[in-house]
């Protein structure tokens, strides 16, 4: 039986499994050049080591886009992350640095607003009304019509509308920190999206161009089976 040497293994093989680099074509060959830097177009191999490096190289690919998808992965939980930061940070903001007329103000306006100031109010008026109207009915420090009263309550009510306006400055302060930082998160959510997006497509792409390849790669083992099978008939059928 006459035999060749295999370029590949060094090897002897029967020369009915002979094939030559010109049969090997795309990335398949750039990955036995790899593999073999010596390899040429001219070079020897048998069928059974071009379909052992037709399974490695199929292995390679799946593994290089198994790779790919845990590097996209760990990019998305690194995004998710840094977008946790950031809004962690919006949600930490420190705004204790205040002066103390902001810290007054802001004190006045929340009890001014509450159901307790409502109810003192409402309990001293009462009570002003009540010492004046029948207690001391002879001789009232602010008789009807309670004009010390209304003094009282003119000079609240311009103390405290200044006072709120100063509370509700601050509120608008941080109404616009929070509306930046707010701007901020989803502007760097739709840059990471977009990212990701392209991140994906590019993936998706270079999947279907190594699935291609693969199915090629299997179409040609298939057929070197059926011309070996044949082989082996016409042998054995003379």
């Amino acid at each position: 039986m006459q035999e060749f040497i295999s370029d590949v293994s060094k090897q002897s093989f029967p020369i009915t499994d002979k094939v030559t680099g010109k049969y090997i074509t795309g990335s398949l060959y750039d990955f036995i050049r790899s593999e073999h830097p010596d390899f040429t177009k001219e070079s020897l191999l048998s069928i059974s080591e071009l379909n052992g490096l037709r399974q490695k190289y199929i292995s390679s690919c799946l593994m290089k886009d198994n790779e790919q998808l845990l590097k996209l992965q760990k990019d998305f939980t690194k995004s998710l992350h840094k977008l946790k930061s950031l809004t962690k940070t919006v949600e930490e903001t420190d705004f204790s640095d205040l002066t103390l007329g902001q810290r007054v103000a802001d004190k006045v306006a929340t009890f001014g607003g509450s159901w307790t100031f409502i109810i003192s109010f409402g309990f001293v008026i009462t009570l002003w009304i009540s010492i004046n109207s029948w207690l001391l009915s002879i001789k009232p420090f602010d008789p009807y019509p309670f004009i010390l009263l209304n003094l009282l309550l003119s000079c609240l009510a311009a103390l405290q509308a200044p006072v709120i306006m100063m509370s509700q400055n601050r509120q608008e302060e941080k109404d616009r920190e929070r509306a930046k930082k707010d701007f901020l998160i989803n502007l760097k959510s739709e840059l990471e999206i977009r990212l990701l997006h392209e991140k994906v497509d590019y993936l998706i792409m270079h999947q279907q161009q190594d699935l291609l390849e693969i199915q090629k790669i299997q179409v040609e083992m298939m057929d070197s089976i059926i011309q070996k099978i044949e082989k082996i008939n016409q042998t054995s059928n003379p």
